[in-house]
């Protein structure tokens, strides 16, 4: 009986964090059908590894205070935006920032990492360069990121304030 009832535990904790990973297309999949860029705006990329570890832990990814979507393993997602300077925060028991200016016409990439806490795991932006990035991105799946007008109408708000 102690057999099953570990196995059905361990099951469980395998379905519990697998559930919490991406699973949409794969970036190799949609990666021709992305738009094109407006004129006035560039493209931020936020990416996650695959890693299981620290899977549990998916908080909000904020640009300029807004939330944009989530850091999930295995997915990344992409904003369009004005140009201007943004701050990419993530929060768990410490908020974590990376800072950086945005061209027209330019893609920045923020990967996510799972870092050591006291209590909780820190989840990390960081700002990858382009050929780094794109092969990481090659094998992770497409998520959606948070597109209310409320968000969008926040971000537009912040955005661009401290040029």
């Amino acid at each position: 009986m102690t057999k099953l009832l570990k196995a059905l535990v361990a099951s469980a904790f395998v379905a519990l964090v697998a559930s919490g990973c991406a699973s949409g297309p794969q970036y190799k999949e949609v990666a021709s059908s992305i738009p094109t860029l407006k004129e006035a705006q560039g493209r931020i990329y936020f990416y996650r590894s695959n890693s299981m570890f620290g899977a549990a832990l998916q908080p909000s990814i904020n640009l300029n205070g807004a939330p944009v979507g989530k850091s999930q393993p295995g997915g990344f997602f992409y904003v369009d935006e004005p140009a201007g300077q943004y701050v990419v925060s993530t929060a768990t028991e410490t908020e974590k920032t990376v800072s950086f200016k945005l061209d027209a016409g330019e893609t920045k990439y923020v990967k996510t990492s799972v870092g050591f806490g006291l209590l909780v795991g820190r989840i990390i932006p960081s700002l990858e360069s382009p050929d780094e990035a794109l092969k990481n991105l090659e094998d992770l799946h497409y998520v959606a990121a948070s597109t209310t007008a409320a968000v969008k109408k926040s971000a537009k708000n912040t955005i661009g304030a401290s040029e």
